[in-house]
């Protein structure tokens, strides 16, 4: 079984998926780095810590960012390709079998998962705020929406046709949601550590 065919092809979808696996590889492929480089000498400083509130090693260093027993950046660098192999390919005209969408929606609901336990860990145990993992916080929050959106209105997800329609006008408002779920985030963040001050 296949998602609706008679949807035009998602081009801004596609092309999002693309921007947001790019970026996030970039911020993934830049932590790695920087764990190489504090591992090769424990005692360096990395380059993205800019004060003891704004770093990089701290959340690097710690049990947190290597969750899974290695690096957590290790995970981006090859769970970010995804959304880029499936945005080139919604581009080149691909369809896809429902089971396909759910997966990919599974996968991108865990890696939202994971990103809300890392923030939760990084504001509230560690009292940092990484520069690069807030990049991947950026682009992970509309990739998120976006993808669960998307899979409401081709029908991926079993609804009414009603709210197959109501989710495709709900595209638009994307943005929105994601910027509502980052300012959350970042009047958590002052609340707790008084980020602005420190700018």
């Amino acid at each position: 079984m296949t998602a609706r065919t008679t949807t035009p092809r998602p081009t801004a979808f596609a092309v999002w998926l693309i921007i947001a696996g790019v970026i996030g590889w970039i911020a993934a492929f830049a932590l790695t780095m920087e764990r190489m480089k504090l591992l090769a000498d424990p005692n360096a400083t990395a380059a993205c810590d800019i004060s003891l509130l704004v770093q990089c090693g701290a959340n690097l260093q710690s049990w947190q960012g290597s969750v899974f027993g290695f690096p957590n950046p290790i995970l981006g660098l090859t769970g970010w390709m995804a959304p880029v192999v499936v945005g080139v390919a919604l581009l080149a005209g691909a369809r896809f079998a429902r089971w396909f969408w759910l997966l990919f929606g599974l996968g991108i609901t865990g890696a939202f998962a994971f990103v809300i336990w890392l923030i939760s860990q990084s504001v509230f145990v560690l009292g940092t705020l990484c520069p690069w993992c807030m990049v991947t916080w950026a682009v992970t929050f509309p990739t998120f929406f976006a993808v669960a959106v998307h899979l409401l209105r081709i029908g991926a997800i079993p609804v009414p046709e009603r709210v197959q329609a109501a989710a495709d006008r709900l595209m638009a408002w994307v943005p929105l949601m994601a910027i509502g779920g980052l300012a959350v985030v970042g009047l958590i963040a002052q609340l707790h550590l008084n980020w602005i001050a420190e700018f």
